[in-house]
């Protein structure tokens, strides 16, 4: 009860942040949108020809193992989360761990945009069951290893230009590491998701749908 407390308590506190980090995220998204219906009639079939070529060997291609993906998938998370907390560890990481969740947001708004602006509903059908399972797990993590690097690096910057001796780094640096911990194992977690779920049911739409 006192952990549970204590987490409560952490987001009560910072919950401006992890608000600011949510709304980097969605502006991400919306750009992500507007870029698709920037995009010109021949950039739109060229890339549509690439995703229409993966479907298909998706279907009628060699059987791809389950472990290149699992592995491709959770060395892509670990990558992303061990820059986060790399940058949570410096002072001046701040603005790149903004840029990350925004890109992060705009890649999600790209992919599902581009999807539905090519297929309508087939395209959102096909973006729900390619992309939401996953990032049900995988968006929670990053928004949540943005906002602990952000809130660690203030944290420096306090220790650095305060005068009060007393302000230790050990406790909350322990709890930093034990959070990105945690957040290694839901990475891996989202990965399962991405190889055992999202991953066949993609090639039960592709037949449904075609």
């Amino acid at each position: 009860m006192k952990y549970q407390a204590m987490v409560i308590e952490h987001f009560r506190t910072n919950m401006s942040v992890y608000l600011f980090m949510a709304t980097l995220l969605v502006t991400g998204i919306v750009f992500g949108a507007i870029i698709v219906n920037s995009m010109s009639f021949v950039q739109k079939q060229d890339l549509f020809f690439h995703i229409e070529q993966f479907f298909s060997r998706m279907i009628t291609g060699e059987p791809i193992v389950h472990k290149d993906i699992l592995i491709k998938s959770f060395f892509t998370h670990w990558q992303y989360l061990i820059v986060l907390f790399l940058l949570g560890l410096t002072i001046i990481g701040i603005p790149f761990i903004w840029l990350f969740i925004f890109l992060k947001g705009l890649a999600i708004g790209f992919s599902v945009g581009f999807m539905v602006n090519q297929l309508g509903f087939k395209g959102l059908f096909m973006a729900t069951v390619s992309i939401a399972p996953q990032n049900m797990l995988i968006i929670p993590v990053y928004l949540l290893a943005g906002s602990l690097s952000m809130l660690f690096s203030l944290l420096l910057f306090r220790k650095i230009t305060s005068k009060d001796s007393r302000l230790s780094l050990r406790l909350p640096l322990i709890q930093y590491v034990t959070a990105f911990v945690l957040f290694f194992a839901l990475a891996f977690l989202a990965s399962l998701v991405e190889t055992f779920i999202s991953y066949e049911a993609v090639k039960i739409a592709i037949k449904t749908l075609t």
